[in-house]
């Protein structure tokens, strides 16, 4: 009997290997067994990688922050303090966009932890939403009576189309298998 000796499978793994190995430097997209070797390493990186990217972007997040506070003339770790007596929560990440982006608004955020330091308590000014709301309200309304004077008027078109194109349609013939 003859004996079966897989090569298509062998090679179809190996493919697969070398494959997925392109575009490393030397032998390890060339060769099988440092391909595979290469393989291994590279999933053990981006596992750990993963990981270590979260770590990375909070220390990136942390640094410019604490430049920003420097610009202000306040410490990060003075800044973060008063943030959390003020009891404002705004993650690092928010913050350093705001540091970048618009520095007088995160400035505002240093005066209001310098006061929380210095003892004073934050309370945030009320808004008079009265005046917009009032306005918002009255263009909902206008709106919805535009929009259902709209539907009215489709449903009526829609309404006059079906009765002009129904057609009375003609009843078959029965024969005698049918009626029994």
């Amino acid at each position: 009997m003859a004996r079966d000796k897989g090569g298509t499978v062998a090679r179809a793994r190996r493919k697969k290997t070398l494959k997925e190995a392109k575009g490393y430097f030397g032998s390890k997209h060339r060769l099988y067994k440092t391909a595979k070797e290469q393989l291994l390493h590279s999933g053990v990186y981006a596992y750990r990688d993963r990981r270590q990217k979260k770590r990375d972007f909070r220390k990136l997040w942390i640094t410019r922050i604490n430049a920003a506070c420097r610009e202000n003339e306040i410490s990060y770790s003075k800044f973060m303090n008063g943030l959390n007596k003020a009891g404002l929560i705004v993650n690092r990440k928010m913050l350093a966009e705001l540091a970048i982006d618009s520095p007088k608004a995160f400035s505002d955020l240093v005066v209001i932890a310098k006061d929380a330091l210095n003892g004073k308590e934050y309370k945030p000014a009320k808004l008079s939403l009265e005046k917009k709301t009032s306005d918002v309200k009255e263009a909902k309304t206008t709106k919805k009576t535009e929009t259902k004077k709209e539907t009215k008027k489709e449903d009526t078109k829609a309404t006059a189309k079906k009765t002009t194109t129904k057609k009375a349609a003609p009843k078959k013939a029965t024969t005698k298998k049918e009626e029994k």
